[in-house]
């Protein structure tokens, strides 16, 4: 289970989500007094990854902007890449999202496989 702190027009909720289950109906505590000012909402952690592929890794992250499911691989471990380029594609609330390449480099590792659900800030490649 994850608990989270989601604030709703100015009203601050807890939630607790069970992964991995279809049946029952989600917990949710009573709203908790809001905030002053509320600041920016909170960062979710980064997806670990669960090994190292064979080629290695690079010293450049490539890392998803959102939370989401991996729709698209578009580059090949080795391909050149310019700073813009897609290197990934993720899917969330039915939209395609590029993840872009922060800079110029080789593509030195893919972490992710088409299907798999990241966080956001997960390290989905890597350059050189």
């Amino acid at each position: 289970m994850k608990n989270y702190t989601i604030t709703v027009n100015g009203n601050v909720y807890n939630v607790v989500v069970e992964e991995g289950t279809t049946a029952g109906a989600p917990v949710v505590s009573a709203p908790v007094a809001p905030k002053a000012a509320p600041a920016a909402a909170p960062k979710a952690a980064p997806a670990p990854v669960a090994a190292a592929p064979a080629g290695g890794t690079g010293s450049i992250k490539v890392e998803a902007g959102a939370a989401g499911k991996v729709f698209k691989i578009e580059a090949n471990v080795g391909q050149a890449v310019k700073k813009g380029d897609a290197v990934v594609i993720i899917e969330a609330m039915k939209m395609e999202i590029p993840v872009v390449a922060p800079e110029d480099g080789t593509v030195a590792s893919i972490d992710v496989a088409v299907g798999d659900a990241v966080e956001a800030g997960a390290v989905l490649a890597t350059l050189n």
